[in-house]
């Protein structure tokens, strides 16, 4: 009896790489966000403020389903909303301040990031068509 272990028909790398560079660019605005208001402690700091937006997009990531198509714009633009939804959320049950400018900020950084680079990948897919 010989047991076939049966290969995925697509592959996991680019929803992988997509999951670690959204955590990435999360992590990269919250110490973008940080050293503009001069706050110590960078690698502590930065995981505290990061923590809530990359549960979010963990979340926003599970409820689109992104693993299917992780550089489409779609998804991108869902994981966005999530994380900076979600961050906002669990900033603000956390005690953690959430005021006005600072969801715009998120809303604009997090969008540029998040979407940014999958429109970049969209187009020069288009490109590489043509």
């Amino acid at each position: 009896m010989t047991s076939e272990v049966k290969k995925p028909t697509r592959s996991v790398r680019p929803a992988i790489a997509a999951a670690l560079s959204d955590a990435f660019l999360i992590l990269l605005f919250a110490a973008i966000g940080r050293d503009a208001h001069q706050r110590g402690e960078i690698v502590t700091g930065v995981f505290l403020t990061a923590w809530p937006f990359l549960v979010g997009a963990a979340l926003a990531w599970l409820g689109a389903r992104a693993w299917r198509r992780p550089l489409s714009i779609t998804s991108g633009v869902v994981i966005w909303l999530g994380t900076v939804a979600g961050g906002m959320i669990l900033r603000a049950v956390t005690g953690q301040t959430v005021v006005v400018a600072f969801v715009i900020v998120a809303l604009l950084s997090l969008g540029l990031f998040l979407v940014g680079y999958r429109a970049l990948v969209a187009l020069a897919r288009r490109l590489r068509k043509s």
